[in-house]
């Protein structure tokens, strides 16, 4: 079977990320409708922000989020929405994993957590699809196209979410939401390239679109696909979701075709014609067809944006890196890659600024 298994990334938990057994399992007899133990404990090996585990015993597998154990900044690792989102897709069109019980008393295992039925398929860690046949990838990439497409077009009123954030000015609210984690985040220290960056990013206005509910970190690695075919079964990790701009959400998932390989996969610098996989042009085009749009106008704009956004996510993995708590062990490769991040998104920014002025001109 191509591709990496959702089960096959679980390993043996950390030590400083243990959980008792015997504790969770009587929660989970209690609260997880037809849950019988003992449980097996393991840990997947994903999971920057909120430690994630896989769950096993006789009534079936489980998956577990919880938030990491230690000093945490105010507005991170937000478990209880995610276990709201997922309570409210369930059935709306857009895949993701039965949420089942969501617990808030630390004593069960060590922090706030909430529990979600197992998806069986595949994860795709590079967003080149190099593991299925070539002939086949342009259907993974349409895949993914339609699910984002399709999240952007619900109604989030009608889900009960209509207080699940503040739909407008989206990119104004996240640039000061993640410059003030850049800046209260004192253990990672200040660089040239962020400070930069969001002085330029202060300044710029999108023109709001409707407001939507938007994944916040939609990329090919928090997608399962069916075991066997090109159709996603499961959206995971929606830890930044909230309401706002889908233009902004959208540019996230392109950041795949901006970034090279740096602790993770990118595409740029990759002949995609080789790989057989569409051009970032035909990408936008698809999405837009699917949403209605004649375009994105301020798209160098967004993109700068968003590479700030994953240089603020980064720079708060060093942070956590450097106080001890981080819950990967790939967070130190992550860290070293934030200026790497400021300055891509300084480029875009440029970028955006010699299209206004053409466009003014």
């Amino acid at each position: 079977m191509p591709g990496l298994t959702r089960s096959d990334s679980a390993r043996p938990v950390r030590d400083d990320l243990r959980i008792d057994a015997e504790r969770l399992a009587a929660w989970l007899e209690a609260n997880v409708a037809d849950f019988r133990g003992p449980v097996q404990i393991q840990q997947f090996t994903g999971g920057q922000s909120n430690p994630t585990y896989l769950l096993t015993a006789p009534s079936g597998r489980y998956v577990l989020r919880r938030k990491p154990p230690g000093q945490l900044l105010a507005s991170a690792h937000a478990v209880d929405r995610e276990f709201r989102v997922l309570r409210a897709l369930h059935g709306s069109g857009v895949p993701v994993a039965a949420a089942l019980a969501h617990c808030t008393d630390a004593s069960v295992a060590g922090t706030e957590f909430y529990v979600m039925e197992f998806v069986a398929g595949r994860v795709f860690w590079d967003p080149a699809f190099e593991d299925v046949p070539a002939a086949e990838r342009r259907r993974y990439f349409d895949a993914m196209n339609d699910v984002i497409a399709t999240l952007h077009g619900l109604d989030y009123t009608r889900l009960g979410l209509s207080d699940f954030g503040r739909p407008e000015r989206y990119v104004a609210r996240q640039v000061a939401r993640w410059t003030r984690q850049y800046l209260d985040d004192e253990t990672a220290g200040r660089l040239a390239e962020m400070d930069r960056l969001i002085e330029w990013l202060q300044q710029f206005q999108p023109q709001d679109d409707v407001a939507r509910l938007v994944h916040g970190d939609y990329r090919a690695d928090n997608l399962i696909f069916h075991p066997t075919e090109p159709r996603v079964l499961a959206v995971l990790d929606w830890e930044l979701a909230t309401l706002g701009d889908p233009l902004a959400d959208f540019a996230y998932h392109l950041l795949m075709y901006h970034v090279p390989t740096l602790a993770f996969p990118g595409l740029l610098g990759r002949d995609l014609a080789a790989l057989q996989l569409p051009a970032e042009h035909e990408y936008v085009e698809s999405y837009c067809v699917r949403t209605g749009r004649a375009g994105i106008p301020d798209l160098d704009g967004y993109l700068a944006f968003c590479l700030f956004r994953l240089a603020a996510i980064f720079h708060g993995i060093r942070g956590r890196v450097v106080r001890g708590t981080a819950v990967s062990d790939k967070g130190r490769e992550y860290a070293k890659h934030v200026e790497a991040l400021a300055a891509l998104g300084w480029e875009r920014a440029e970028r955006a600024e010699r299209r206004r002025g053409a466009r003014e001109g």
